[in-house]
C-alpha cells in the first residue's frame, strides 16, 4: 500500500497580482511616511517587515518596526527644548495615559508645569508630573543636566534649585541611567532620504511587473471570453 499526501494551492492569475499589487502599494505607503516624517522633531522611522507567508496573506504578512537609532540633534533658540543624545524616551502625561516620546519640545505654564507642546505633562522618575516650585522670569532660569536633573534659579537666594529628573526611559520602560540629555537642542527624525527612496526603488519596479502582468492577463481573460461568446 501506498500513501500520496501533499497540499495543493491554487489560485489565479489575477488574484495572485491584485494581491501583490497591493502589498507593494502599503510597503510605499510606509516608505513615503517615513519621507514624510524625515523633518519631524522625535519621529523614529518605521522598517518595514514581510513575513514569509506575505505572497499568500497578503497585506496581513505586513508589519513594522521602529528603528531606534538617535536622530540628527540641531541646536534650538528655546531653552526647554530637550533632545536625547541616547536610544530612550520621555514620559508624558496624556488623557489616554502614560506614553513615551522623543520630542523634547517643551514649555511651562503659569502654575510651573512643565508641559510638551500638546499640553501633556512630562513625568520625573518618580512618576508624577513635574512642578517647578518657582515660575522663573525667564526661560534661561531652567536649567536641564545631562541625566535630565532640572534646577531653577532663584533670585532670593541666588542659587539653582533641584526640582526633579526627567524621567527617560527604554522602550519596555525601564529607566535609561545615562540618557545624556542636551538642553537647548532638537532631535529631527533617524530618516535617511536617499536610503528611503532606494529602499524603495524596487518596490516601485516589482509593482509596475505584477500591473504589467495583471493587464496581459485581463486581455487575455477578455478576448478568451470574447471568442466563446462568437463560437456560441
Amino acid at each position: 500500500m501506498k500513501i500520496n499526501g501533499g497540499i495543493r494551492f491554487c489560485e489565479k492569475g489575477l488574484t495572485v497580482s491584485l494581491r501583490a499589487m497591493h502589498v507593494q502599494s502599503e510597503l510605499i505607503g510606509m516608505y513615503n511616511e517615513n519621507v514624510n516624517g524625515f523633518d519631524k522633531i522625535g519621529y523614529q522611522r518605521k522598517d518595514p517587515v514581510v513575513s514569509s507567508f506575505t505572497e499568500f496573506l497578503g497585506v496581513h504578512g505586513l508589519s513594522q518596526a521602529t528603528d531606534d537609532k538617535v536622530g540628527r540633534i540641531a541646536m534650538s533658540d528655546n531653552p526647554l527644548d530637550v533632545a536625547i543624545a541616547e536610544k530612550g524616551y520621555f514620559q508624558i502625561q496624556t488623557p489616554d495615559g502614560i506614553k513615551l516620546t522623543r520630542d523634547g519640545r517643551f514649555k511651562l505654564d503659569k502654575e510651573g508645569n512643565l508641559l510638551t507642546i500638546f499640553d501633556e505633562k512630562v513625568l520625573s522618575n518618580a512618576g508624577v508630573p513635574i512642578q517647578l516650585h518657582i515660575v522663573p522670569e525667564k526661560l534661561n532660569d531652567v536649567k536641564i543636566s545631562d541625566k535630565g536633573l532640572v534646577s531653577v534659579f532663584n533670585k532670593d537666594t541666588n542659587k539653582l534649585e533641584k526640582v526633579a529628573y526627567i524621567s527617560v526611559v527604554d522602550a519596555n520602560g525601564a529607566v535609561v541611567m545615562e540618557p545624556h540629555v542636551k538642553q537647548g537642542f532638537n532631535e529631527y527624525s533617524n530618516v535617511s532620504l536617499q536610503n528611503e527612496f532606494i529602499s524603495m526603488m524596487p518596490v516601485i519596479r516589482n509593482f509596475e511587473a505584477n500591473r504589467q502582468i495583471f493587464m496581459i492577463q485581463n486581455q487575455n481573460l477578455s478576448k478568451t471570453i470574447s471568442q466563446l461568446g462568437t463560437t456560441s
